[in-house]
């Protein structure tokens, strides 16, 4: 019966999220190409005493398996102060999931660029409840990074 009212919920607010144009994910497009448009958020990032974790190369990946794609580059980046002040709390640890954040930049087949992420304004709305004021400064931070390559 609980697994029921959880999917139930979860599929209730799915239509209400679709209903309000709202999506979990965020896509602009880039100003610069693919390359620069990584090397551009890279610098940013650390600009601002953020760290890069790893830059996953998808397309290197699924071409060591046979599969051809257009370039995908995820960034993962951390900021030690908002996660320590995240991950020292009991109640904002199951966020820990959500960490390292992520910025995807990919090609698509009409030749330009562009980036993708957690859709930071249903995010806050989520946790302007919970006063986690170092996730919702991360999510602010990640927008200024993608407004920096971004039309």
């Amino acid at each position: 019966m609980k697994r029921f009212i959880v999917l139930f919920l979860f599929y209730v607010s799915t239509i209400i999220l679709n209903a309000q144009g709202n999506q979990l994910v965020v896509e602009s497009k880039s100003k610069f190409n693919f390359n620069q448009t990584v090397d551009s958020l890279i610098k940013i990032v650390e600009r601002n005493k953020w760290k890069v974790i790893i830059v996953h190369d998808l397309q290197a990946s699924l071409m060591k398996n046979g599969k051809e794609i257009l370039p995908v580059k995820i960034i993962e980046i951390c900021n030690p102060e908002y996660s320590f002040n995240v991950l020292n709390k009991d109640e904002f640890r199951a966020f820990s999931s959500m960490m390292p954040c992520r910025i995807s930049v990919y090609e698509k087949s009409d030749g330009k660029t562009y980036v993708s992420r957690i859709n930071s304004e249903l995010m806050m709305e989520f946790l302007k409840d919970k006063e986690c004021k170092s996730m919702i400064n991360a999510l602010n931070d990640i927008e200024k990074f993608v407004d920096y390559v971004s039309y």
